[in-house]
Protein backbone atom coordinates (compact mmCIF):
# COMPACT_ATOMS: atom_id res chain seq x y z
CA UNK A 1 0.00 0.00 0.00
CA UNK A 2 0.77 3.18 -0.98
CA UNK A 3 -0.20 6.74 0.72
CA UNK A 4 -0.91 9.87 -1.88
CA UNK A 5 -1.44 13.57 -0.40
CA UNK A 6 -4.49 15.22 -0.92
CA UNK A 7 -7.13 17.93 -0.50
CA UNK A 8 -8.54 18.61 3.01
CA UNK A 9 -5.32 16.80 4.79
CA UNK A 10 -6.16 13.67 3.21
CA UNK A 11 -4.41 10.40 2.74
CA UNK A 12 -5.31 8.55 -0.12
CA UNK A 13 -4.93 5.01 0.01
CA UNK A 14 -3.87 3.25 -3.53
CA UNK A 15 -2.86 -0.68 -3.35
CA UNK A 16 -1.17 -2.62 -6.60
CA UNK A 17 -3.16 -5.92 -7.17
CA UNK A 18 -0.18 -7.03 -9.55
CA UNK A 19 -0.47 -8.20 -12.79
CA UNK A 20 2.21 -6.94 -16.16
CA UNK A 21 0.64 -4.31 -18.66
CA UNK A 22 -0.52 -1.39 -19.47
CA UNK A 23 -2.09 0.35 -16.11
CA UNK A 24 -5.38 0.03 -14.79
CA UNK A 25 -6.76 2.44 -11.98
CA UNK A 26 -9.75 0.73 -10.09
CA UNK A 27 -12.07 3.17 -8.33
CA UNK A 28 -14.85 1.74 -5.90
CA UNK A 29 -18.00 2.44 -5.27
CA UNK A 30 -19.20 4.59 -2.25
CA UNK A 31 -19.48 2.27 0.81
CA UNK A 32 -16.48 0.00 -0.37
CA UNK A 33 -12.56 -0.69 -0.60
CA UNK A 34 -10.24 -0.70 -3.31
CA UNK A 35 -9.13 -4.45 -2.84
CA UNK A 36 -12.36 -5.78 -3.47
CA UNK A 37 -11.68 -5.27 -6.95
CA UNK A 38 -8.82 -7.77 -7.09
CA UNK A 39 -10.78 -10.90 -8.11
CA UNK A 40 -11.75 -8.53 -11.39
CA UNK A 41 -8.36 -7.38 -11.59
CA UNK A 42 -6.94 -11.15 -12.15
CA UNK A 43 -9.92 -12.22 -13.91
CA UNK A 44 -9.25 -9.17 -16.16
CA UNK A 45 -5.47 -10.36 -16.78
CA UNK A 46 -2.60 -8.69 -19.68
CA UNK A 47 -2.98 -5.33 -16.95
CA UNK A 48 -1.37 -4.09 -14.37
CA UNK A 49 -3.74 -2.84 -11.72
CA UNK A 50 -4.22 -0.30 -8.91
CA UNK A 51 -6.80 0.34 -6.71
CA UNK A 52 -7.55 3.54 -4.80
CA UNK A 53 -9.25 3.93 -1.24
CA UNK A 54 -11.37 7.19 -1.03
CA UNK A 55 -11.39 9.49 1.58
CA UNK A 56 -12.71 8.09 5.05
CA UNK A 57 -12.82 4.57 2.90
CA UNK A 58 -10.34 1.86 3.32
CA UNK A 59 -7.03 2.72 4.28
CA UNK A 60 -7.48 6.15 3.70
CA UNK A 61 -8.13 8.76 6.03
CA UNK A 62 -11.09 11.18 6.49
CA UNK A 63 -11.11 14.96 5.72
CA UNK A 64 -10.29 17.61 8.09
CA UNK A 65 -13.53 19.32 7.43
CA UNK A 66 -15.81 16.47 7.60
CA UNK A 67 -16.83 17.03 4.12
CA UNK A 68 -17.24 14.27 1.93
CA UNK A 69 -18.35 15.77 -2.07
CA UNK A 70 -17.39 14.29 -5.29
CA UNK A 71 -14.96 17.19 -6.07
CA UNK A 72 -12.82 15.97 -3.07
CA UNK A 73 -12.84 12.39 -4.51
CA UNK A 74 -11.65 13.55 -7.64
CA UNK A 75 -8.74 15.29 -6.00
CA UNK A 76 -8.18 11.86 -4.25
CA UNK A 77 -8.21 9.94 -7.44
CA UNK A 78 -5.38 13.03 -9.21
CA UNK A 79 -3.85 12.96 -6.17
CA UNK A 80 -3.04 8.89 -6.62
CA UNK A 81 -2.26 9.36 -10.39
CA UNK A 82 0.61 12.02 -9.67
CA UNK A 83 2.00 10.30 -6.73
CA UNK A 84 2.48 7.22 -8.99
CA UNK A 85 3.17 8.95 -12.00
CA UNK A 86 0.70 7.11 -13.93
CA UNK A 87 -0.04 8.84 -17.59
CA UNK A 88 -1.95 6.60 -20.40
CA UNK A 89 -4.14 4.63 -18.37
CA UNK A 90 -7.04 2.36 -18.29
CA UNK A 91 -9.51 3.21 -15.77
CA UNK A 92 -12.08 0.59 -14.00
CA UNK A 93 -15.40 2.65 -11.97
CA UNK A 94 -18.25 1.09 -9.81
CA UNK A 95 -21.00 3.81 -9.17
CA UNK A 96 -19.17 6.74 -7.24
CA UNK A 97 -16.09 4.72 -8.86
CA UNK A 98 -17.12 5.86 -12.16
CA UNK A 99 -18.36 9.31 -11.62
CA UNK A 100 -15.39 10.38 -10.03
CA UNK A 101 -13.26 8.93 -13.25
CA UNK A 102 -15.51 11.29 -15.35
CA UNK A 103 -14.80 13.98 -13.47
CA UNK A 104 -11.31 13.38 -13.34
CA UNK A 105 -11.00 12.82 -17.09
CA UNK A 106 -13.13 16.30 -16.87
CA UNK A 107 -10.59 18.47 -15.46
CA UNK A 108 -7.47 16.97 -16.76
CA UNK A 109 -8.66 15.38 -20.58
CA UNK A 110 -6.48 12.97 -21.88
CA UNK A 111 -5.51 11.16 -18.50
CA UNK A 112 -7.29 7.31 -19.93
CA UNK A 113 -6.64 5.79 -22.88
CA UNK A 114 -10.44 4.32 -22.07
CA UNK A 115 -13.12 4.03 -18.98
CA UNK A 116 -14.98 1.17 -18.61
CA UNK A 117 -18.08 2.09 -15.67
CA UNK A 118 -20.31 0.45 -14.09
CA UNK A 119 -23.36 1.99 -13.27
CA UNK A 120 -21.58 5.34 -12.56
CA UNK A 121 -23.75 7.63 -10.62
CA UNK A 122 -24.43 10.43 -13.36
CA UNK A 123 -28.53 11.44 -13.15
CA UNK A 124 -30.08 14.13 -15.21
CA UNK A 125 -31.28 17.27 -13.38
CA UNK A 126 -34.98 16.23 -13.77
CA UNK A 127 -34.48 12.81 -11.87
CA UNK A 128 -37.16 12.07 -9.54
CA UNK A 129 -36.96 12.81 -6.31
CA UNK A 130 -38.66 11.54 -3.04
CA UNK A 131 -39.73 12.86 0.33
CA UNK A 132 -37.53 12.31 2.55
CA UNK A 133 -34.22 10.96 2.99
CA UNK A 134 -32.84 8.54 -0.02
CA UNK A 135 -33.50 4.84 1.95
CA UNK A 136 -29.77 4.72 1.04
CA UNK A 137 -28.39 7.26 3.14
CA UNK A 138 -31.00 5.72 6.24
CA UNK A 139 -29.50 2.91 5.68
CA UNK A 140 -25.93 3.47 5.72
CA UNK A 141 -26.25 5.45 9.12
CA UNK A 142 -27.78 2.32 10.52
CA UNK A 143 -25.26 -0.21 9.28
CA UNK A 144 -23.53 -1.95 12.13
CA UNK A 145 -20.00 -0.56 12.32
CA UNK A 146 -19.08 -3.50 14.92
CA UNK A 147 -18.67 -7.67 15.21
CA UNK A 148 -16.99 -9.83 17.73
CA UNK A 149 -14.83 -11.13 15.14
CA UNK A 150 -14.09 -11.21 10.99
CA UNK A 151 -15.88 -14.36 10.98
CA UNK A 152 -19.23 -12.99 12.67
CA UNK A 153 -18.94 -10.13 10.46
CA UNK A 154 -18.53 -12.49 7.37
CA UNK A 155 -21.60 -14.95 8.67
CA UNK A 156 -23.93 -11.46 8.83
CA UNK A 157 -22.77 -10.10 5.72
CA UNK A 158 -23.26 -13.22 3.62
CA UNK A 159 -27.02 -14.01 5.04
CA UNK A 160 -28.51 -10.78 4.16
CA UNK A 161 -28.97 -8.60 1.47
CA UNK A 162 -27.11 -6.19 0.10
CA UNK A 163 -23.69 -8.04 0.30
CA UNK A 164 -24.83 -11.55 0.22
CA UNK A 165 -24.66 -11.41 -3.44
CA UNK A 166 -20.71 -11.17 -3.42
CA UNK A 167 -18.37 -13.79 -4.12
CA UNK A 168 -17.18 -15.71 -1.09
CA UNK A 169 -14.00 -14.50 -2.11
CA UNK A 170 -14.89 -10.73 -2.41
CA UNK A 171 -17.07 -10.69 0.67
CA UNK A 172 -13.98 -12.21 2.60
CA UNK A 173 -11.92 -9.34 1.25
CA UNK A 174 -14.44 -6.91 2.20
CA UNK A 175 -14.35 -8.43 6.08
CA UNK A 176 -10.43 -8.75 6.01
CA UNK A 177 -9.69 -5.27 4.65
CA UNK A 178 -12.87 -3.31 5.69
CA UNK A 179 -12.39 -3.51 9.18
CA UNK A 180 -9.96 -3.13 12.16
CA UNK A 181 -9.16 -4.33 15.13
CA UNK A 182 -9.91 -1.97 17.75
CA UNK A 183 -8.29 -2.06 21.22
CA UNK A 184 -11.19 -4.35 22.79
CA UNK A 185 -10.47 -7.68 20.61
CA UNK A 186 -13.63 -6.50 18.41
CA UNK A 187 -13.53 -5.69 14.56
CA UNK A 188 -15.02 -2.12 13.57
CA UNK A 189 -15.55 -0.49 10.26
CA UNK A 190 -12.94 1.12 8.51
CA UNK A 191 -15.55 3.44 6.41
CA UNK A 192 -17.41 4.50 9.39
CA UNK A 193 -21.51 4.26 8.68
CA UNK A 194 -21.48 8.37 9.06
CA UNK A 195 -18.75 8.62 6.86
CA UNK A 196 -20.73 6.55 3.95
CA UNK A 197 -24.15 8.36 4.63
CA UNK A 198 -22.35 11.66 4.21
CA UNK A 199 -20.73 10.29 0.81
CA UNK A 200 -24.06 9.24 -0.53
CA UNK A 201 -25.60 12.67 0.55
CA UNK A 202 -23.35 14.68 -1.76
CA UNK A 203 -23.29 12.14 -4.79
CA UNK A 204 -24.45 15.31 -6.97
CA UNK A 205 -21.89 17.82 -5.82
CA UNK A 206 -21.09 18.00 -8.98
CA UNK A 207 -22.73 18.39 -12.38
CA UNK A 208 -21.28 15.71 -14.26
CA UNK A 209 -24.05 15.09 -16.65
CA UNK A 210 -24.23 18.30 -18.06
CA UNK A 211 -20.97 17.39 -19.36
CA UNK A 212 -20.70 14.44 -20.62
CA UNK A 213 -20.04 15.06 -24.34
CA UNK A 214 -16.89 16.76 -23.44
CA UNK A 215 -15.18 13.24 -22.33
CA UNK A 216 -13.49 12.16 -25.75
CA UNK A 217 -11.86 9.13 -24.72
CA UNK A 218 -13.99 5.56 -25.34
CA UNK A 219 -16.04 5.08 -22.52
CA UNK A 220 -17.98 1.63 -22.16
CA UNK A 221 -21.29 2.01 -19.61
CA UNK A 222 -22.37 -1.13 -18.35
CA UNK A 223 -25.63 -1.86 -15.97
CA UNK A 224 -27.99 -4.21 -15.09
CA UNK A 225 -31.74 -4.43 -16.22
CA UNK A 226 -33.14 -0.85 -15.90
CA UNK A 227 -34.19 -0.10 -12.42
CA UNK A 228 -36.64 2.39 -10.61
CA UNK A 229 -34.92 5.25 -9.15
CA UNK A 230 -30.84 3.23 -9.39
CA UNK A 231 -28.07 4.25 -11.93
CA UNK A 232 -29.34 2.02 -14.14
CA UNK A 233 -32.16 3.66 -15.34
CA UNK A 234 -29.51 6.59 -16.84
CA UNK A 235 -26.93 4.02 -17.77
CA UNK A 236 -28.31 4.18 -21.28
CA UNK A 237 -28.33 7.55 -21.75
CA UNK A 238 -25.19 8.48 -19.96
CA UNK A 239 -23.25 6.31 -22.98
CA UNK A 240 -25.52 7.93 -25.59
CA UNK A 241 -24.32 11.04 -24.39
CA UNK A 242 -20.82 10.44 -24.32
CA UNK A 243 -18.21 11.80 -27.46
CA UNK A 244 -17.29 7.90 -27.79
CA UNK A 245 -19.69 6.19 -25.56
CA UNK A 246 -20.91 2.08 -25.64
CA UNK A 247 -23.68 0.58 -23.60
CA UNK A 248 -23.86 -3.10 -22.54
CA UNK A 249 -26.54 -4.94 -20.40
CA UNK A 250 -25.96 -7.71 -17.96
CA UNK A 251 -28.96 -9.54 -17.92
CA UNK A 252 -28.41 -11.78 -14.70
CA UNK A 253 -26.55 -9.26 -12.35
CA UNK A 254 -26.99 -6.20 -9.69
CA UNK A 255 -25.35 -3.19 -8.94
CA UNK A 256 -22.62 -5.15 -7.19
CA UNK A 257 -21.80 -6.87 -10.41
CA UNK A 258 -18.30 -6.99 -10.63
CA UNK A 259 -18.34 -8.08 -7.76
CA UNK A 260 -20.89 -10.59 -8.00
CA UNK A 261 -19.53 -12.15 -11.23
CA UNK A 262 -16.10 -10.80 -11.79
CA UNK A 263 -15.06 -13.10 -14.44
CA UNK A 264 -18.13 -11.84 -16.73
CA UNK A 265 -17.48 -8.47 -16.29
CA UNK A 266 -13.82 -8.53 -17.13
CA UNK A 267 -14.76 -10.32 -20.01
CA UNK A 268 -16.80 -7.75 -21.50
CA UNK A 269 -14.03 -5.09 -19.91
CA UNK A 270 -11.43 -6.94 -21.98
CA UNK A 271 -12.99 -6.61 -25.43
CA UNK A 272 -13.79 -3.64 -24.91
CA UNK A 273 -10.28 -2.42 -23.83
CA UNK A 274 -8.75 -4.25 -26.32
CA UNK A 275 -10.81 -2.58 -29.66
CA UNK A 276 -10.58 0.69 -27.95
Amino acid sequence: MQLASSTDGVQVAVHDLGGDGPPVLFSHATGLLGMLYLPLARELGGYHGFAIDYRGHGDASAPSNGRFDWNGMRDDALAVLDALELHDLYGFGHSMGGAVLLMTELVRPGTFRALALYEPIVFPPDRPHMDGPPPIVVGARRRRPEFPSRDAAFENFSSKPPLNVLTPEVLRLYVDHGFRDTPTGTVRLKCEPEYEARTFEENMSFDTYSYLADVTCPVLVMAEPPQDLSPSMSAEETAARLARGRYHRFEQLDHFGPLEDPAAVAAVVADFFASA
